[in-house]
């Protein structure tokens, strides 16, 4: 981390700027599992576990081809504008979304919507290390990432409340109006990270794509992207259709969607202590031991239990399960250097986004095959112990941690 960039006299706002921008995204990417229940009860749209899937795989394609593509652009561009890019069009298309006539029209708004959204985690991961001091990747991360389970929490709160007086429609609403305050604050208070000014300068012939592969970076490349599609597999799979997998166990709607509450207040406590854990063993070990941990703990709720059990183990589950994908990224930020730290984020969650698409369609089909409780936490929980061998085989002391 350079003088420059600590010294900055904004830096105070960029963490509680891109806390803000990611719990935005957290709200926009969660309120689709919150509103399926609902989606699926229109008359006219037709919907079932299967189209419902679709949907979400629409749009989680536009988060993966924008963080691929913003992730690097960011690397050419600047974070500072980047960043107001993406919020500005996610937030467009998140409230256009709210009118909708028909699901391919929904379908479509979706998928431009995340365009926008795939963006917003590369340029606020690259920006929280540039600017942070002390040399600590797990806790700038770990604490960014509260804000996507802040959201989180919020949409499944404003889901139990708002939608049975006034519909889903008024979710993309309420997902879309905060960007009215906040992108005047990002113009006046979001500087541009010196780091990332320095870098540019110095290595302005460099492709930051090329940087993945060479150098020694090419097994740990490749551990990232698998890590990555193991923990979105993870973390959008149990946000989609948790609510649906829970109902099929037997449990009401309401109790449903407070258990996909519970989770997302899980993911915030995991988060809190995974910074701090990695920060003290090492990153490397820590994301090892927290997808094994995630792995215990869905295979876990295979275990119908009475009461207010089933909120500790959801709640536990949610502990290790969200924070693992999490210090994937916090891995990649300390590895790779600021030139090409934004490529290397987007690249990863980029890939990862693969898993996102894949978890909602192995959720939708085990529903429709009805086989969803218990074999769904079943193939979760191999997925979380596959998570924790890619990132064994990264090469110790991989790439250069130049901040």
């Amino acid at each position: 981390m350079s003088t420059d960039s600590t010294s900055n006299p904004l830096r105070s706002w960029v963490a509680p700027l891109c806390w803000t921008a990611v719990a935005l995204e957290g709200f926009d990417l969660v309120v689709l599992g919150v509103v399926l229940p609902s989606l699926m009860q229109e008359p006219s749209w037709g919907l079932d576990p299967a189209s419902g899937s679709l949907i979400s795989v629409v749009g989680l394609l536009g988060v993966m081809i924008g963080a691929l593509a913003i992730g690097a652009i960011t690397d050419v561009i600047g974070r500072r504008r980047t960043m107001l890019i993406t919020v500005v069009s996610f937030s467009i298309f998140t409230a256009l979304c709210a009118v909708a006539p028909d699901p391919w029209t929904f379908g479509a708004l979706r998928f431009l919507a995340g365009l926008g959204l795939g963006g917003v985690l590369p340029v606020a991961i690259a920006m929280v290390n540039e600017f942070s001091k002390g040399g600590r990747p797990g806790s700038a991360t770990t604490t960014l990432m509260t804000g996507y389970h802040a959201g989180a929490v919020l949409t499944s709160l404003l889901g139990i409340i708002v939608i049975p007086s006034l519909g889903w429609r008024v979710m993309f609403v309420l997902g879309a109006l905060p960007a009215l305050v906040f992108v005047p604050l990002l113009l006046r208070f979001l500087p541009e990270s010196s780091d990332f000014e320095r870098s540019r300068v110095e290595t302005s012939s460099r492709n930051p794509v090329s940087g993945l592969f060479h150098g020694g970076m090419l097994m740990a490349t490749i551990a990232f992207w698998v890590a990555s599609f193991m923990g979105l597999l993870l973390v959008y799979g149990l946000n989609t259709w948790l609510p649906s997998i829970m109902r099929t166990a037997g449990y009401q709607l309401d109790a449903a969607l407070a258990l996909l509450l519970v989770l997302n207040v899980g993911a915030v406590l995991g988060l809190l202590v995974a910074g701090r854990v990695s920060d003290r063993i090492g990153v490397r070990r820590s994301v090892i031991i927290w997808f094994a941990a995630a792995a215990v703990f869905l295979v876990l709720l295979t275990v119908r239990l009475p009461g207010i059990g089933v909120y500790v183990s959801v709640l536990l589950a949610g502990v290790f399960v969200f924070s693992s994908q999490v210090l994937v990224y916090a891995y990649v930020s300390q590895t790779y250097p600021a030139v090409m730290r934004g490529t290397a984020v987007g690249s990863a969650s980029g890939v990862g986004r693969l898993g996102a698409i894949t978890g909602p369609v192995i959720g939708g089909a085990l529903l429709t095959a009805g086989l969803a409780y218990p074999w769904g936490f079943m193939i979760f929980g191999a997925v979380a112990a596959l998570g924790a061998a890619a990132i064994a085989t990264v090469p110790v002391g991989a790439g250069s941690p130049v901040r």
